[in-house]
């Protein structure tokens, strides 16, 4: 059977220091059998296995290395050839099929009460990185997003402009969000920055 993830990649990714929850990984195994059927899903998880990590041993609430969500990440580019457009729709399906989102939703009653409960929220599923906002500006309707101490796969902030987008979707209730990643820890920056608007 061909690798599609080599043994060189699977090992470079795996130094990534941090955790990340299961919910993410199981999340992207619900969105690839949306979208790809039950035969995409099985592909994935037969990679999954051969890399020695099964989707059907990773639990909900548990934490995992931070690299091997870059492995999934990958493997999924690589089975199915996605584009940005795919991550952030990734992105978009992680925040909307999130439960903690959608309990936390209940009490994000302003933009005020998002911008401080958020970066608290950024724990819950990630052990390493800084989560900010850096700067919100309700009449011009935009806001700063800061994320520092976090670097692992540049198809991550994909996941995180779709997440994003559809995060402040729901937030703003408006239709017309725009996400970009103006500076990138991939690109040389020393952190992330996403700039968003409504």
């Amino acid at each position: 059977m061909e690798e599609i993830i080599l043994k060189e990649e699977f090992e470079e990714l795996m130094k990534v220091k941090g955790e990340a929850r299961g919910l993410g990984f199981q999340t992207e195994a619900k969105f690839i059998l949306e979208k790809k059927g039950e035969e995409g899903l099985k592909k994935l998880e037969d990679e999954m296995e051969r890399l020695g990590h099964p989707y059907s041993d990773i639990k909900t609430m548990d934490f995992y290395p931070l690299g091997l969500l870059g492995v999934a990440l990958l493997t999924i580019k690589k089975l199915f050839n996605f584009t940005d457009q795919d991550f952030q729709e990734l992105g978009a399906f992680e925040a909307k099929s999130s439960l903690i989102i959608r309990v936390s939703m209940k009490y994000f009653i302003s933009l005020d009460r998002m911008a401080k409960e958020v970066p608290k929220m950024w724990r819950q599923y990630y052990s390493v990185g800084d989560f900010k906002i850096i700067e919100m500006n309700k009449e011009r309707k935009d806001v700063l997003i800061r994320l520092e101490n976090f670097k692992l796969h540049p198809i991550l902030c994909q996941v995180f402009i779709g997440y994003f987008t559809s995060l402040m979707r729901m937030i703003t209730r408006s239709d017309q969000i725009t996400c970009e990643e103006i500076k990138c820890a991939h690109r040389g920056d020393e952190f992330h920055e996403f700039f968003i608007k409504w």
